[in-house]
């Protein structure tokens, strides 16, 4: 079974201490994102399983096989049944479509007939076919990811590891590649560990993700509709995608929006301190003309932004900003295109409450 288990797994280099006491545990043929903050320590991981680099600490487990345990001899990539595809295409340029994927093949002198049909099918699976001849020259960028993911599938391993293989890709190019991936790891039945800091991505492929913060700390655990709609910490909160933060203070026992009177109608949390705050996303806030909804709040209108299929505004509650977005055909019908300095009425769908003092470190 392709499990990947890392117990109290550490790294540093020098006094740099990038991993510390790490636990993790990514089942057999679930696709796994590590989604973080640029040099929080994703790809140091990711290479420690592949045997790149060797932990300070703490062991690395595949299926029942202990390939790396600090202070021993490690096993080497080469024989730890994976497959690496990372940021750069890293396909040669003086070699053909098949000659890359076929190469690693070549290497383990694999029977020319067995070569042919394995490389073969791993362009296949890529949607290749027909193009085996072309020079890397002659390809997209998209192609050319392509075939850097068939190099990898070509031995066919038990587990994928992805470090950042669409950055380089255009949004359309994106969009399309991840659903392919998802779609191999389905059809192969493997692993797939996959390293990201693109909250889209993640989302949209993810079987279960983990959230690691700039120090190397995993913060949350769980699937994508979990870790969005029930995080962990303000952290986490914050670091998904966009965040209202709905600033409050407490005046005669009762929550009031921002430094203004308007009273915030849910229970006060258990041990309210001033330095609470509500978060919401954009899709949590109701927008509605004054008196015509179930708006709470009264608010103004500070930003009105056009972005084609949907609205976006920026509302401004007693000197706290929100943001909220409504479906174009949806505010032309109903009346809901406000220009800015026009007030409007808010309510929410879903708010949760975190302790203000996480929040410089939420958005550092």
């Amino acid at each position: 079974m392709a499990t990947i288990t890392l117990n109290s797994v550490s790294k540093a280099y020098d006094t740099n201490v990038v991993l510390q006491d790490l636990n993790l545990t990514v089942a057999h043929g679930e696709c796994f994102t590590l989604l973080g903050p640029s040099g929080c320590g994703k790809t140091v991981l990711l290479r420690l399983i592949a045997g790149f680099e060797t932990p300070d600490a703490g062991s690395i487990v595949i299926g029942d096989t202990p390939v790396a345990r600090a202070g021993e001899d490690t096993i080497p990539p080469d024989r730890r049944d994976l497959g690496v595809v990372f940021q750069e295409y890293a396909v040669w340029p003086h070699m053909t479509v098949f000659q890359n994927v076929s190469y690693p093949l070549k290497l383990a002198k694999v029977p020319d007939a067995e070569l042919t049909e394995k490389t073969m099918h791993a362009i296949s699976l890529v949607n290749m076919v027909g193009l085996e001849k072309r020079l890397p020259s002659e390809l997209s960028g998209g192609q050319q990811q392509r075939v850097a993911l068939a190099r990898a599938l070509v031995a066919r391993p038990s587990i994928m590891l992805l470090d950042e293989p669409l950055s380089n890709l255009d949004a359309n190019l994106r969009e399309e590649m991840r659903f392919e991936i998802k779609e191999l790891q389905r059809t192969l039945d493997i692993t797939v560990f996959y390293v990201t800091h693109d909250q889209e991505i993640a989302l949209a492929i993810s079987d279960r993700m983990a959230i690691m913060d700039k120090n190397g700390k995993i913060r949350q655990i769980g699937s994508p509709v979990d870790i969005y709609e029930k995080p962990n910490d303000l952290f986490v909160f914050n670091f998904m995608g966009v965040a209202n933060f709905l600033h409050v203070n407490e005046s005669g026992g009762v929550l009031r929006a921002g430094t203004g009177e308007q009273p915030v109608p849910w229970p006060m949390p258990e041990s309210f301190a001033h330095e609470w705050v509500g978060g919401c996303r954009p899709s949590d806030v109701i927008i509605e003309r004054p008196g015509k909804g179930a708006g709470v709040l009264k608010g103004t209108i500070k930003r009105a932004s056009f972005l084609g299929a949907m609205m976006d505004y920026l509302v401004d509650i007693d000197g706290t900003f929100i943001r909220t977005e409504i479906e174009t055909h949806r505010a032309v019908s109903q009346d809901l295109v406000f220009a800015e300095g026009e007030t409007c009425d808010i309510a929410f769908h879903n708010l949760h409450w975190f302790n203000a003092k996480q929040l410089e470190e939420a958005t550092e």
